[in-house]
């Protein structure tokens, strides 16, 4: 099935264009563009009643959707905000330490956790133990090690890596290996939120999950989320008038003052105000694959497919650098919706992009490593590798 009815906008403009940059910046699907304006027009009757109205109708459906799609059981736990480094940092500000604590995480961090964590360290806030996800057939092993040895204030990790495309699938394994009930566990998981198949189930009791919808969720920058732990009770430090949307805690006395109320729920990590524009985005998407029998599962069949039509005419033409040899994560099984290339250097591989982009083929690349995603608007058709004839 051709998936691309559901694209014309993005891909009417961007025609003669081969688009892999879906893991940044997926095609919007045409129905978001009527959200956009139904959010105009819902704004424009509610007005000062409009937050009401979204915490009522619009948020509890996302949450379920949600929910539903990461099989957390706890779909009163799912908070919005507009960047996943908010969401990070408010729950950062729930560690109450009079010294540096311990982060334990990995060299293959995107830059929302990596650049605040240096700076965190730098400043002497934390002492940040860092584990190399390479070679991945030992990083688990590897990572649990590091976690049992420091025991940590807190573990941060990727589902799926930003800068390889390397799948962890026994992330709750990693996350029952914390022992330590004080210790704060966080799963980046924007690599792998409707691009694989995920469960949660097994650990919505014990891991934040954090991700949102500029990639595979496909309705772009604005709309991120955190799975909240089920009876979490903490209390961020870094905190909004979100926050005491809905039931609230009693309040104590603390230090001689009412202490500050939170939402019971996974509200109680919600932040101030935001443009919702993103949420409407999000559900138009999500009431499209509902309506189309499109699961996260068929999303990632159709990649994977992509993603092998495009290696077997890749290899038609022996290019040097861009060849199978190349491919960080060879084994599709352990692969997400992307495919890196490693090569000599960061020159060699700025150039060979830029060069691909000549010939209308968009990429992106990050230091030595050349990506190339794929999404439901890729056909067998779609890729066109003609011109690497006239590159070699």
């Amino acid at each position: 099935m051709s998936y691309q009815k559901f694209y014309t906008g993005f891909l009417n403009a961007n025609k003669h264009k081969q688009h892999y940059a879906c893991h940044s910046h997926y095609f919007w699907p045409d129905c978001t563009r009527d959200a956009m304006l139904e959010y105009w027009d819902d704004s424009a009757t509610y007005v000062d009643e409009k937050w009401r109205y979204f915490f009522e109708t619009l948020v509890p459906e996302l949450q379920h959707r949600i929910s539903d799609i990461l099989n957390t059981g706890a779909p009163e736990q799912i908070v919005f905000a507009p960047n996943t480094h908010e969401l990070l940092y408010r729950i950062m500000s729930c560690i109450d330490s009079s010294g540096p604590y311990k982060v334990v995480s990995t060299d293959s961090e995107f830059h929302s956790f990596q650049r605040q964590a240096s700076r965190m360290q730098e400043q002497g806030t934390i002492e940040l133990i860092t584990v190399p996800t390479k070679p991945f057939d030992t990083f688990s092993s590897r990572f649990m090690t590091a976690i049992a040895e420091h025991n940590p204030e807190l573990v941060f990790f990727s589902q799926v890596f930003f800068n390889s495309g390397y799948v962890v699938d026994d992330v709750a394994d990693i996350v029952n290996s914390v022992t330590n009930n004080d210790t704060l566990v966080v799963v980046d998981g924007y690599h792998g939120f409707m691009a694989k198949p995920t469960n949660l189930k097994a650990i919505a009791h014990r891991a934040f999950y954090l991700s949102g919808s500029y990639k595979y969720a496909q309705a772009g920058e604005g709309a991120c989320f955190a799975h909240v732990p089920t009876g979490c009770d903490l209390r961020p430090v870094y905190t909004g008038w979100f926050a005491e949307f809905g039931e609230l805690d009693k309040p104590r006395e603390a230090g001689g003052k009412e202490s500050v109320p939170y939402s019971l729920d996974g509200m109680r990590f919600a932040g101030a105000t935001m443009d919702f524009t993103a949420l409407y985005r999000l559900r138009a998407v999500l009431r499209m694959f509902e309506q189309n029998d499109i699961s996260v599962e068929t999303v990632n069949g159709h990649v994977m497919g992509m993603q092998r039509i495009f290696l077997d005419k890749l290899a038609e033409y022996n290019h040097p650098l861009l060849n199978e040899e190349n491919l960080v994560v060879r084994d599709a099984s352990k692969r997400g919706h992307f495919l890196t290339f490693e090569l000599e250097d960061a020159d060699v591989t700025k150039q060979l992009a830029l060069t691909l982009k000549s010939h209308h083929i968009l990429t992106d690349f990050r230091g030595n490593r050349l990506r190339f995603g794929f999404g439901l608007y890729h056909t067998a058709d779609y890729i066109d590798l003609a011109a690497l004839s006239k590159m070699v």
